[in-house]
């Protein structure tokens, strides 16, 4: 089937592994409905690829197919690119399992349209302001610190900044692969979110981060406090306003028994601490609903 200019995935993108973790991800953000839904693919132990511009979704099922036999990030490109009659219309990022990168745009693609690809991350993008949207792309991946998921927000951030898609803005994505790092350790999907239509997406896709964090984030020792009897006030005081608690003296046991139900109520059990004790981020969120 033949594509319109209307299929042109205008957008800018990073695909990166950080090997002292065993983690693979890409983040996007497009001038384009749904972006989350085209471009990001990623397989723990295998790779990431990032699949835009005249996008042919195969590449990512096919890519990470061919990671997954043991080709190299750039045999990959080749052997994607090779055999697509459409290949100059296109623009791929692949990472492999050893964070080999290859990036690769098609003489097609409109400009601004390039890739840069570095030590365990490549950065591409098309329709673009300026070549500066990729190189500070790159760059700030380079140097920003925390987990690959923060670093990959970094980078789009600052890509963003620098100028980014000349179209305008409408969506983004994070993807995390690692394995037995999703929910409950039942998956190897640790952060897929999107943002399909917004007019800051990249802000609203670290907003619903930092919560997808406090949600299925382990609790730090640094957090978890006993419960005085000042913050139990505290506490107790604002599961009366939620209507987990009646008003006046409660026991021990009818004030545990409501914090734990508010816990399970809001999706906190990940965050939930033996009898007596808090995690300090979830008495923040409850400061922050009242």
């Amino acid at each position: 089937m033949k594509q319109k200019r209307s299929d042109i995935i205008a957008t800018f993108s990073i695909v990166a592994h950080d090997p002292a973790t065993g983690e693979w991800g890409v983040a996007v953000q497009s001038k384009f409905l749904g972006v989350g839904a085209v471009v990001p693919w990623a397989k723990a132990g295998v790779g990431a690829v990032a699949t835009q511009a005249f996008a042919n979704p195969a590449y990512g099922p096919e890519g990470l197919g061919l990671l997954e036999q043991g080709l190299s990030a750039s045999e990959v490109v080749e052997r994607l690119t090779s055999k697509d009659p459409h290949s100059e219309d296109r623009q791929v990022g692949i990472i492999d399992s050893k964070g080999r990168s290859a990036s690769f745009t098609g003489e097609n693609c409109y400009d601004w349209a390039g890739g840069k690809a570095g030590t365990n991350y490549a950065a591409q993008g098309n329709i673009l302001v300026n070549k500066e949207t990729v190189t500070a792309m790159g760059e700030t991946f380079e140097k920003a610190q925390g987990s690959l998921a923060d670093r990959l927000l970094a980078a789009i951030k600052a890509a963003q900044n620098a100028g980014g898609d000349s179209r305008g803005k409408q969506s983004a994505a994070l993807l995390v692969v690692k394995d037995q790092a999703g929910y409950g350790g039942l998956s190897d999907v640790a952060v897929d979110l999107r943002v399909d239509d917004h007019p800051e997406p990249i802000e609203e896709l670290d907003r619903i981060y930092q919560l997808q964090q406090l949600y299925f984030g382990a609790s730090e020792d640094s957090d978890v406090v006993e419960i005085n009897e000042e913050l139990k006030e505290e506490v107790a005081n604002r599961l009366q306003h939620f209507q987990y608690l009646s008003k006046g003296e409660v026991s021990d046991d009818e004030f545990h028994e409501a914090l734990t139900t508010y816990l399970h109520t809001e999706n906190f059990e990940g965050r939930e601490q033996k009898r007596g004790y808090i995690d300090l981020k979830v008495y923040e969120f409850m400061k922050k609903q009242t």
